[in-house]
C-alpha cells in the first residue's frame, strides 16, 4: 500500500503549520481511499502564501485543526509507504503535528522527486509542475493539496509502470 500525500503550509520555517492536506491511499493499481481537508493552522497565514495557494485566514477559520483530522491521516497512512513529491517536507510537517499531540508518527518514505530522477533521467526540472508538463500529466488546482496530490498519484502510477529497475518496493 502507498499513501500519496500533499500538504499546504503557512511557510517553510520551524513555526509553520499545515493549512491543507490530501491523502490518497493506493494499492499499486488504483486509489482505494481518500481524505482531503483544509486545516486551521491556529496561526496567521502570510500574504505571500495566500497569493501562492489561494488559502487565506478566513477560509481556514472554521476548518478542523490537525488534531481533529489526525485519525483519518493516521489510518490512511498506516501500513503504507508515505509517498510525496519532496517527501521529507510533507512528512516532516505531519510528523511534527503528530508530535504536538504527543504521538510518535513513523512511516517509510518514497520521494517522487528522487524516483523521477532515476526512472525518467535527463529532464530539465523535477519540480512537480515541470515534471507533469514533461510527462503530459494534467494538474488542476496547482499549489492546493488536492490538486497536487492527484497529480502526484498520476505521476506515481507512471513511475510504477516504468520502474524497470524495481526501485519502488511492493511489499506493503
Amino acid at each position: 500500500m502507498y499513501a500519496i500525500v500533499d500538504i499546504e503550509t503557512t511557510g517553510g520555517g520551524g513555526a509553520a503549520r499545515i493549512t491543507e492536506i490530501a491523502v490518497f491511499r493506493h494499492d499499486g493499481f488504483q486509489v482505494v481511499d481518500f481524505f482531503h481537508s483544509l486545516i486551521n493552522p491556529e496561526c496567521w497565514i502570510p500574504p505571500f502564501i495566500t497569493n501562492l495557494t489561494g488559502i487565506d485566514n478566513a477560509m481556514v477559520e472554521g476548518s478542523p485543526t490537525f488534531a481533529e483530522v489526525q485519525d483519518a491521516v493516521r489510518s490512511l497512512t498506516m501500513d503504507a509507504w508515505f509517498v510525496a513529491h519532496n517527501a521529507k517536507f510533507d512528512y516532516g510537517f505531519i510528523k511534527r503535528e503528530f508530535g504536538a499531540i504527543d504521538e510518535y508518527f513513523q512511516r517509510d518514505l518514497l520521494c517522487t522527486v528522487q524516483l523521477s530522477r532515476k526512472i525518467f533521467p535527463g529532464l530539465k526540472s523535477y519540480s512537480l509542475g515541470n515534471l507533469c508538463s514533461s510527462l503530459q500529466i494534467s494538474i488542476e488546482n496547482r499549489h492546493r493539496a488536492h490538486g497536487d496530490a492527484a497529480a502526484t498519484v498520476k505521476l506515481f502510477e507512471l513511475l510504477l509502470n516504468n520502474d524497470k529497475q524495481r526501485l519502488i518496493p511492493k511489499d506493503r
